[in-house]
């Protein structure tokens, strides 16, 4: 039953509905590819048990004709995303054994459409990575290699182990987070459909937070329209969420395939910056081309303020992180390192219970919040953010539908190739993705061509706030015209 892992989101759930097969038979097929693929350490939690109940009730509701919109999809959740009664760590030493009492409104929307569980995904602690090799529980391979090379590659970060489960084949789908890029990086690194949603549209209730006026949930797929299908569910008010807006959710599915002819794509000229790929500005140029013979019009527009993203995403984000990550004191739950008395507690169970990059940021949030620094820098890079979301009004109101850039610098890189001795090579791999986030607007990453090494590489669409619709009509035209790209398997 190998086969029904390579199935999209729509064909399998056309195929459930005719009876082809059985939810049971998809999800097991679905639990002996992920046992045959632990070396990619893409899970940390597997959850055969609950795939097997959660799957025989979508049977029955699909055979009384009362299925969801998921029944019987088989979807991998990232351990950012509280699951009632299912380990949930933020892959941190810190939040060891930690087991919620309640579920994400986000994973529970996809519950209540009919999904099944198969388990929780590898991330970079607290999500604070661009190559999920900060987490406590090892480092995610990607399934992808260069050609005639063994070198294990990062599938990019911090939503490494979605990525690389759906790219492998290990579920039709699965969440991730994105903060400054966390879905749209490893989604291009790995040959896969991330996409991140205006910021509001998926509640945030439940989700271990990293930066909270940046984090947003999205989907991982093998398509453009498998990744419709997911943001449906996933996306809708919260009243649990004060940042979750309360506007209607449109059939993402329907804007599928619809005709682009028209659009105005921009093209923005402070994105051709020093040192990017020579393959990666010919994909870009490529792209262009695409849209424009699907009848786009394209534009020249300036973002004149996005060479100060990448600076003040990196005093926001550890600022947020340093006030959020103070509730991790080892006394109500996860790790407990004893002291001579609680401060002694608190010093020695947040040194032991956070790894290297999170303390790095931490300390560099509560240094930019200090007393004397808070002007100069932290307020000053929410002035910055204001410019930058400024900027993309600018051209959106200028009649710019959406904006087309790519997704990385770069291909997918080799595990610890970077950032060793300096932390800032690496996050460099954000300087296309941050600007989305700082100025809170949805993007997707499509993938469009493959490197000289045979790696994938991805563009990125941006689009006006709370138009994913214009987004999935335009990727579509470029996964038409690129085709879609699976890597040879190597790990079983």
């Amino acid at each position: 039953m190998s086969e029904l892992t390579t199935l999209t989101i729509a064909a399998a759930r056309d195929g459930l509905k005719q009876k082809k097969f059985s939810a049971a038979e998809l999800a097991a097929a679905h639990v002996d590819a992920i046992e045959k693929a632990r070396t990619l350490n893409a899970f940390v939690l597997e959850t055969p048990q609950r795939a097997a109940a959660m799957s025989k009730a979508a049977d029955a509701r699909l055979a009384a004709g009362t299925a969801g919109p998921l029944e019987g999809i088989p979807l991998a959740i990232k351990d950012m995303f509280c699951t009632e009664g299912v380990r949930t760590t933020a892959c941190s030493h810190i939040l060891d054994n930690f087991v919620p009492t309640y579920e994400s409104t986000v994973s529970g929307q996809l519950w209540r459409d009919g999904a099944v569980l198969l388990g929780k995904t590898n991330n970079d602690e607290f999500a604070m990575g661009s190559s999920n090799e900060t987490s406590f529980m090892g480092a995610v391979t990607s399934p992808w290699r260069r050609r005639g090379s063994n070198t294990p590659l990062v599938p990019g970060g911090s939503s490494g182990g979605s990525a690389a489960a759906v790219s492998a084949h290990l579920a039709l789908a699965a969440t991730g987070t994105d903060t400054g890029g966390s879905i749209r990086q490893p989604a291009a690194f790995t040959g896969i459909v991330g996409i991140k949603p205006t910021y509001g549209r998926c509640s945030r209730w439940g989700i271990v937070a990293f930066a909270s006026s940046l984090d947003q949930a999205g989907p991982f797929t093998r398509t453009v329209r498998d990744g419709a299908i997911m943001l449906r569910s996933m996306a809708g008010y919260d009243p649990k969420d004060t940042t979750s807006v309360d506007i209607a959710v449109p059939d993402y599915e329907a804007a599928v395939g619809k005709s682009i002819k028209g659009k105005r794509i921009g093209i923005p000229k402070e994105y051709r910056v020093d040192g990017m790929s020579a393959e990666i500005d010919k994909l870009w140029d490529q792209g262009r081309a695409w849209l424009e013979a699907a009848g786009a019009e394209i534009v020249e527009v300036s973002l004149p303020h996005t060479k100060y993203a990448l600076p003040a995403y990196y005093i926001v984000a550890p600022a947020e992180a340093s006030s959020n990550l103070a509730r991790y004191d080892g006394v109500r739950y996860g790790l407990r390192l004893p002291g001579r008395d609680i401060n002694g507690m608190y010093e020695n169970t947040r040194a032991g219970g956070f790894g290297k990059e999170v303390r790095r940021r931490i300390m560099i949030g509560t240094y930019v919040l200090s007393a004397g620094y808070y002007d100069a820098y932290y307020l000053r890079a929410q002035k910055v953010r204001t410019l930058i979301k400024k900027d993309f009004e600018d051209c959106f109101d200028q009649g710019i539908d959406a904006m087309l850039t790519p997704a990385t610098p770069s291909a997918a890189f080799g595990v610890g190739e970077k950032g060793g001795a300096d932390p800032i090579e690496m996050y460099l791999n954000d300087v296309f993705t941050v600007t989305v986030n700082m100025a809170g607007l949805p993007g997707i990453s499509v993938p469009a061509g493959l490197d000289g090494q045979g790696l994938p590489l991805g563009l990125q669409l941006i689009g006006r706030p709370f138009d994913e619709e214009t987004l999935f009509s335009l990727g579509q035209v470029i996964e038409d015209a690129a085709g879609r790209f699976t890597p040879a398997r190597w790990w079983a």
